[in-house]
């Protein structure tokens, strides 16, 4: 099967879901994020610098609206090699961008080992919404910003 990639459409909606801030803010679980919702790694907190396009960039004053597109381009490689890795059933482009974008938001590896994987390459397309709806806690807590993120990836799911 062909490797897919996220559409213009679904990094559109990223931005969004995600916003798109140039300098360091705390998620909804509290962690330090910039850019297109990229979660600072310990190491990136440590340096002070992200690494984008092979170049170390320090963030301290901001990122430009470039270098948040390209850390997104650069994240997403990871989320639409999860999706692309693990599910072995046809999807559509929607499909495949509205995978990518729960892969993004709850880590690659939670993604892999996800009961909606294990649905999905069963064939159980129908039960994607109610796997999906399953994630819309943060630390324990069901955050509003997560049950429209989980509504809008079904959405785009379904179309």
């Amino acid at each position: 099967m062909r490797k897919m990639q996220v559409g213009q459409a679904g990094k559109q909606l990223f931005k969004e879901w995600e916003g798109l801030r140039t300098h360091v803010y705390l998620d909804s679980g509290g962690e330090p994020t910039i850019g297109i919702g990229h979660l600072l790694t310990r190491d990136e907190r440590a340096s002070g610098k992200i690494w984008i396009n092979g170049q170390p960039v320090r963030y301290a004053n901001g990122l430009t609206e470039q270098q948040c597109w390209d850390l997104l381009e650069q994240d997403l490689d990871i989320a639409e090699a999860a999706v692309n890795d693990r599910i072995i059933v046809p999807i559509t482009q929607n499909q495949f961008d509205a995978l990518v974008s729960f892969a993004f938001n709850v880590g690659a590896e939670a993604f892999r080992k996800s009961t909606l994987v294990r649905a999905l390459n069963q064939g159980q397309y129908d039960q994607v919404p109610t796997q999906l709806r399953r994630w819309v806690r943060d630390n324990g807590v069901v955050v509003p910003g997560l049950v429209n993120r989980r509504e809008k990836e079904i959405e785009l799911w379904n179309k």
